[in-house]
């Protein structure tokens, strides 16, 4: 994020406005998904982590400047998210066994 002239100014302020307003929409849908019942419950929560993860990927990129990163960073962050994935399912995989059914 180099520049300082006025024209480079303005449309770094015209991006976070635009990611500004995906957030707010965004956040409705999710709102408006949890509050008027016109899905089910499953099929309201996969809506609602696509929205999450959606704005999340817009929060990175625009605000934490993450876009204009090199690709490196996004393999480390890629090797994170696996490992996260990796010991979210590391308890599902051990007791999987163990559970029963009522």
């Amino acid at each position: 994020m180099g520049g300082s002239s006025v024209e480079e100014i303005q449309k770094h302020v015209r991006v976070y406005f635009g990611v500004f307003i995906a957030l707010l929409v965004l956040t409705a849908v999710t709102v408006g998904v949890a509050e008027f019942h016109f899905l089910t419950t499953t099929q309201a929560i996969i809506v609602a982590l696509i929205v999450a993860s959606v704005k999340a990927s817009l929060v990175a990129c625009y605000f934490m400047h993450l876009i204009s990163e090199r690709g490196m960073i996004f393999w480390i962050l890629g090797l994170c998210a696996l490992f996260f994935v990796v010991l979210l399912l590391l308890p599902v995989i051990t007791e999987a066994g163990n559970v029963t059914v009522r």
